[in-house]
């Protein structure tokens, strides 16, 4: 059995110094679906047949006719969207070619900016003339109208070959898929259609027609008549961020759409089954294996379907109060190193800005200040609120509603002293509570077929004074190699390009038999330890008994990485 210790200690502020020293001795498997169904529960329990609100009196948002709200804005968010909508007066709606969709499987090319260029136009002129509310923009949403209603998909082209039988390259028009780019823009001209339709009939009845119809062509009839897309987790499998990115556009649209009440009820009972299905397949302990970025198109869009079930309801369906949805909340806040600073295993990004707003939103819901106000913080430290905001057309207009209460709310950053997700195996700490200086640790176990896996079982990263001094690198621009079966290839996805150890030339494999084992954490006043056992995450090339890797915070004086290791053969370790 050998030790290899490294022991990081501040000197002179953020500068390090490396020494060596001693151990400490070292059960994961991969996460589990649970059959909950907390949301097919709670609709059982207030009968959401009944409870459901079917016409559109659920929705107190502003419509174009409010035009005390509308006009009542801050004068410079006023002038910022209505010279954003002006931008595209002229605006020449292109066409999406074959050869776009194309570039997907001719070069692994997303071109993701073909597809969102014309959604900033649309979202634009809309949030332009509800502020203006002159009709000077109303031609050009017409167009865009038309413009999607001629398109052939509304989605991304590095989505198309997973539920048609022609494959990728082109959509198949008789085959019409649901991913996250026909939620987005099914969103936006549902909220279009609402706001709109009158002014629409005024110039001619088939634009609202049209658009009503594509919409249920496109998008709604799919969604609802199918059971086979992946992500809603019907066939088996665990769903990850897809499933609440879609549900919460699809369940904005079914309301809004929607005239049948029978039928509407069903569309709804399907988005809480699906959203139950991602639900089952999380960890008790809240942690997103994905990251706190991706938890804004995870927990985030989760808790916006759950606020809206609760207006639509009259507030009778209401789970903020079960402890995986407050788990699921509380994980965000605890994950923050020194904002925009997260912890970024797997895919995440290093930096993310956060909604403000939801988190905020989502601490109210769950009566948490902390989160209430680590929400503020965020909200104040981007800025919101002092420009035009972002973000699908309802959720702007949602947003800035609560402009006022949320700069004028309680605001601190949320820097707890040590966090432990003992199902995600994820776990954290700093020198001190409440404060960014000195040492801040995160480490992970786990194991090597989690969303948006890296293979990095045992890695970690460490901050001083909120700075990046040991990272995890992070992913590359996604191409089709991403998420392909060559995954692995790409360098930022193996262990070797983690601060991990490669054993007799031989890195971690990817794959749900790949995990840690014996992962535990410990935390007082005067330390924290992370300790876990990788040689799980090993082949059986890389001829390794047995690696325990540990982490140490000493509070206020150093930070320890230990690795104690047992090999069968050695031919070679870095």
């Amino acid at each position: 059995m050998k030790t290899r210790t490294q022991n990081l200690k501040p000197f002179w502020g953020s500068l390090l110094t490396l020494l060596f020293l001693l151990t400490l001795p070292p059960v994961k498997a991969e996460l589990t679906n649970k059959e909950r169904n907390i949301l097919a529960n709670e609709a059982r329990a207030i009968n959401l047949a009944g409870a459901l609100i079917t016409d559109h009196s659920w929705n107190q948002l502003p419509g174009y006719k409010d035009r005390q709200f509308w006009e009542g804005l801050p004068e410079n968010i006023r002038q910022g969207y209505i010279s954003k909508a002006e931008s595209y007066l002229t605006y020449d709606w292109p066409v999406v070619k074959a050869t776009d969709y194309l570039e997907f499987i001719r070069s692994g090319d997303r071109r993701q900016s073909v597809y969102s260029a014309c959604s900033n136009a649309l979202i634009s002129l809309v949030m332009g003339e509800l502020v203006e509310g002159k009709g000077r923009f109303i031609d050009q949403i017409i167009n865009a109208v038309w413009y999607y209603s001629e398109q052939t998909w509304w989605g991304w082209s590095a989505h198309i070959g997973q539920f048609q039988k022609a494959g990728a390259g082109l959509p198949d028009i008789n085959q019409p898929y649901v991913d996250l780019g026909v939620g987005e823009v099914t969103s936006n001209l549902s909220w279009t259609w609402y706001l709109f339709k009158e002014e629409f009939d005024k110039v001619h009845p088939l634009i609202s027609q049209r658009l009503k119809q594509e919409i249920n062509i496109k998008a709604l009839n799919p969604y609802f008549e199918r059971n086979d897309f992946g992500y809603m987790g019907f066939k088996g499998g665990r769903p990850n961020n897809w499933n609440p990115w879609i549900n919460y556009n699809m369940l904005n649209c079914f309301l809004l759409i929607e005239s049948d009440p029978a039928r509407k009820i069903a569309q709804v009972e399907k988005v809480l089954n699906s959203l139950d299905k991602f639900l089952n397949g999380y960890s008790d302990d809240g942690g997103c294996d994905e990251g706190p970025s991706y938890w804004g198109a995870a927990g985030a869009l989760l808790y916006e379907s759950l606020e809206i079930m609760k207006n639509v309801t009259g507030g009778k369906f209401d789970v903020f109060d079960d402890p995986l949805i407050r788990n699921i909340g509380k994980y965000f806040y605890q994950v923050n190193i020194h904002a925009p600073y997260f912890i970024n295993f797997a895919d995440a990004d290093a930096t993310t800005g956060g909604n403000g707003s939801i988190v905020y939103r989502y601490g109210k819901a769950i009566n948490d200040p902390v989160m209430q106000q680590f929400g503020a913080y965020l909200a104040r430290l981007n800025k919101w609120g002092d420009n035009p905001l972002g973000g699908k057309i309802g959720d702007q207009i949602k947003n800035l509603g609560l402009i006022s209460e949320i700069r004028q709310a309680e605001s601190r950053e949320a820097l707890v002293a040590d966090f432990w997700f003992p199902d995600t195996e994820i776990a954290g700490a700093r020198d001190q509570e409440g404060s960014f200086k000195g040492f801040f640790f995160g480490a992970k176990g786990g194991f090597n077929a989690e969303s948006h896996n890296h293979n990095d079982i045992g890695t970690c990263l460490m901050y001083f004074d909120g700075k990046p001094c040991l990272i995890d690198l992070g992913r590359e621009e996604y191409v089709a190699k991403t998420f392909s079966s060559r995954r692995y290839e790409i360098w930022t996805m193996q262990s070797g390009y983690h601060n991990l150890p490669v054993i007799n030339g031989t890195d971690q494999n990817a794959g749900a038999k790949y995990k840690a084992q014996n992962s535990t954490f410990t935390a007082n006043a005067k330390m924290a330890t992370f300790s876990t056992e990788i040689a799980g995450a090993y082949p059986e090339a890389a001829g390794v008994k047995s690696w325990v890797r540990t982490y140490t915070l000493n509070r206020g004086k150093s930070f320890v990485i230990r690795d104690q290791y047992e090999l069968n053969a050695v031919e070679g370790v870095t």
